[in-house]
């Protein structure tokens, strides 16, 4: 226990001593907020003028986290750099003859990148959400509302995993632009592509972030798919348990 403690402290030495690694989750946080406050403010402003069915589904906790699919980028550079700068610089060489327990090393890794994004992602969550409804009037809605907090609290797993995700991904690949090239067009064109496409929606509902943020969804939009929001996050979860046992896999037999 005591190697495991402190392999987490040099883990967490590491990750708050690259200003890269800690900029990229204040970035997330200033876009997920500022972002969702300026659609609030316009949902707000334009709801009368909605179509009616549109005004039906509309989905007040929801709007708040508008920013979420840009402030998700952040979370994707922090968890390929906070793995993949090691392989950059060359330090991976030293970490493993430090610790020549491969599994430790990673578990002290993931834990320490996550319960840091944990904390971020919820404040991010709750943040976004006060500041956006504060801007809603009338149609804001309320944390103790049914399914609000949940909502709430989803959003900051939500983001979470994409990062673990990402942490998962740049274990298998090693370099960071290669991780962020196959990331980057993964979630922001092809999850896209797929989830709009009639042919292809069904598809695109089982990917990993369309079917995380059904957790952050209070009420059901137009396009209804076959599980709920717990439902969704557990898909994003297995996503993201399958990525991890392939990365530790790959980094048990590949040598440094």
């Amino acid at each position: 226990m005591a190697a495991v403690g402190q392999v987490l402290r040099s883990e967490w030495t590491k990750i708050r001593s690259v200003r890269s690694t800690v900029w990229t989750l204040g970035v997330a946080v200033v876009v997920t907020v500022g972002l969702g406050m300026l659609i609030c403010a316009l949902a707000g402003s334009d709801f009368g003028t909605m179509p009616v069915r549109d005004r039906l589904t509309f989905d007040a906790t929801n709007i708040s986290f508008a920013g979420m699919g840009l402030g998700q980028l952040a979370m994707i550079v922090f968890g390929v750099l906070v793995v993949s700068n090691e392989y950059s610089t060359g330090m991976i060489r030293s970490s493993l003859a430090a610790v020549p327990q491969r599994a430790t090393f990673l578990f002290c890794k993931l834990v320490v990148a996550t319960a840091l994004v944990l904390l971020v992602g919820l404040f991010t969550s709750f943040l976004a959400f006060f500041a956006g409804q504060s801007l809603l009037g009338g149609l804001a809605a309320r944390i103790g509302d049914p399914g609000v907090l949940r909502a709430v609290i989803g959003g900051g797993l939500y983001m979470t995993l994409i990062a673990l995700f990402s942490m998962a991904i740049a274990t298998m690949l090693r370099s960071p632009m290669l991780s962020l090239g196959i990331l980057m067009p993964f979630f922001f064109l092809i999850s896209n592509i797929l989830g709009n496409v009639s042919a292809t929606r069904k598809i695109g509902h089982y990917l990993p972030d369309q079917a995380g943020r059904r957790i952050m969804q209070v009420v059901p939009g137009n396009n209804p798919v076959p599980y709920g929001p717990w439902g969704g996050l557990g898909i994003m979860v297995a996503w993201t348990v399958a990525a991890l046992v392939c990365g530790f896999v790959l980094l048990e037999r590949r040598d440094a």
